[in-house]
C-alpha cells in the first residue's frame, strides 16, 4: 500500500528555486533576445510561486495580492517588450543581444 505524499511548502520552494535557476542560466547563457525575454518571465513566475507558497504558509493574503499586481505589471511588460522585440527583428533578422548597442542613438 502506498502512503499518501504530503506536499509541503518545501516542495514549492525547491520548484521555485529550480525555475529561477533555469531562468537565470537562460539570461546569462543565451544571446537570443526572445529566449532572454522568456527566461526573465520564467524568473518572474518563480518569484510569484514563492510569494504564493509563503502566503499559504503564513495564512495571509498579502502574498497573493502582490502576485496579482506582479502579473498585471508582467502583462504590460510583455505587451511593450514583445512589441519592441518584434519591431527590432523585422528590421534586422539575425540580431542578438550583443547587437543591441546599435540602437543607442
Amino acid at each position: 500500500m502506498m502512503a499518501a505524499i504530503q506536499i509541503t511548502d518545501t516542495y514549492y520552494l525547491v520548484l521555485s528555486a529550480a525555475l529561477f535557476s533555469i531562468g537565470a542560466v537562460g539570461v546569462l547563457v543565451r544571446r537570443n533576445v526572445l529566449v532572454m525575454f522568456m527566461s526573465v518571465e520564467l524568473m518572474l513566475n518563480a518569484v510569484n510561486l514563492t510569494f504564493v507558497a509563503f502566503a499559504k504558509t503564513l495564512n495571509d493574503t498579502s502574498g497573493q495580492v502582490i502576485v496579482f499586481f506582479t502579473l498585471v505589471v508582467a502583462a504590460a511588460e510583455v505587451a511593450v517588450g514583445l512589441a519592441i522585440i518584434v519591431a527590432i527583428f523585422r528590421r534586422r533578422r539575425g540580431m542578438t543581444a550583443d547587437d543591441m548597442r546599435v540602437l543607442q542613438g
